[in-house]
């Protein structure tokens, strides 16, 4: 058994400072290290997501920004994390320490609910093609183990897991405060109400708006094709997969980073993973500008109907605590929105609505992903927030 320190000092040596998760009762003490020392200034962050998915897409981006990161869980939210882990971590070639406790361990009476994925962890760590190893237990060896962990994400650009089971770590009373609220934003209603543009041309506007330090994560699908389509450059990340992962990993970059950054999202992405936009309005990052696409459809597997119509993305993301909403539907409408908030601290969302449809002749991003996150991460470079 060792204390929470004797785990996090030899992170911190080799790097690791930016950690992101959902809690379980054995990740407590790191929790309350991780809170106190951010509080006291000492360059540790701790990103409390709404889900598991989302926090490996926060600690991909943070990782593009430079900063090693850590994705802290219980097993059970495993399942949550699989298809980041095995369309976004995977093709991109993005690694980060993951660190998931083990309920329902073999060894171990559990709950119901933790029978099956106890029985299945380490197998399903092996499935996913990430290698694992037991928790230190000991303070003399956790320095070797963190060793072969860093050792293999830089060899295989892939995450690397440690099992912590119930008596690995001493363990402590909660010591961690609540997020404090914020006040909320504001909303700009300006719908023209006439013919709605294309997500191409409405993208052409935006990517004319931009300042050349912005740096673009576009969401999986049409968006991420239509965007290489429009131009093809460094600081534009296409997310093949990971559906729903594009906000979260816009927060990890702009956290990271002073240049903006522009997440394009798409209306039934954001409503997959809606609780990322809480996550963005707690932690507030002024150079954030989150974009939803709307045209009330899954447009790349069909065009079947999201649920889009009845939701008001814009007076969603004021009660999350965005800076501000713009409800918009026509290119100057857009044009406007775009430039305000890339004016004023953020974040901000702008909630555009579109037409339904895409070009036939749509091209295929022909840069391997791994080659569009290592452009994207050095493209970033020169913008990193010293000290993180």
């Amino acid at each position: 058994m060792i204390d929470a320190d004797d785990f996090l000092r030899p992170l911190a040596e080799r790097g690791f400072s930016f950690f992101t998760g959902v809690p379980c009762s054995l990740l407590t003490p790191l929790i309350n290290k991780l809170v106190a020392a951010d509080d006291a200034g000492a360059h540790l962050a701790y990103i409390p997501a709404a889900s598991e998915g989302e926090a490996v897409a926060i600690a991909a981006g943070a990782r593009l920004a430079g900063r090693e990161s850590v994705v802290m869980c219980q097993n059970s939210g495993l399942g949550n994390a699989v298809n980041p882990l095995t369309s976004l971590n995977h093709p991109f070639r993005i690694p980060c320490l993951l660190l998931t406790t083990w309920r329902g361990a073999p060894s171990l009476g559990d709950e119901p609910q933790h029978e099956l994925m106890g029985a299945i962890t380490p197998a399903l760590l092996d499935l996913l093609r990430i290698a694992h190893r037991p928790f230190p237990t000991r303070a003399d060896t956790v320095a070797a183990t963190l060793d072969e962990a860093v050792a293999h994400m830089a060899e295989h650009s892939r995450p690397f897991a440690f099992i912590l089971e119930k008596g690995d770590m001493r363990e402590a009373e909660l010591d961690a405060v609540p997020v404090a609220a914020r006040s909320a934003g504001s909303v700009h209603e300006l719908a023209a109400g006439g013919a709605l543009p294309t997500r191409f041309t409405a993208m052409e506007a935006i990517v004319q708006a931009l300042p050349g330090n912005a740096g673009i994560i576009a969401t999986t699908g049409k968006c991420g094709r239509e965007l290489f389509t429009i131009a093809d450059r460094e600081q534009h990340l296409y997310q093949v997969g990971s559906m729903g992962g594009a906000a979260g990993m816009g927060l990890g970059a702009a956290l990271n980073v002073s240049s903006p950054i522009i997440v394009l999202d798409g209306d039934g992405a954001a409503l997959m993973k809606l609780g990322s936009m809480a996550t963005i309005g707690a932690l507030s990052p002024a150079n954030l500008v989150h974009v939803i696409l709307d045209n009330a459809s899954y447009d790349s597997t069909g065009g079947q109907p999201t649920t889009s119509p009845v939701v008001r993305f814009a007076h969603v993301a004021r009660a999350c605590g965005y800076r501000s909403g713009w409800e918009v539907d026509d290119l100057a409408g857009l044009r406007h929105a775009i430039t305000q908030a890339l004016a004023i601290a953020g974040p901000h969302l702008v909630h555009m609505r579109i037409a339904r449809g895409s070009s036939s002749k749509l091209a295929r991003p022909d840069v391997a992903p791994c080659e569009v996150a290592r452009r994207f991460k050095s493209f970033l470079a020169p913008w990193r927030i010293a000290g993180r």
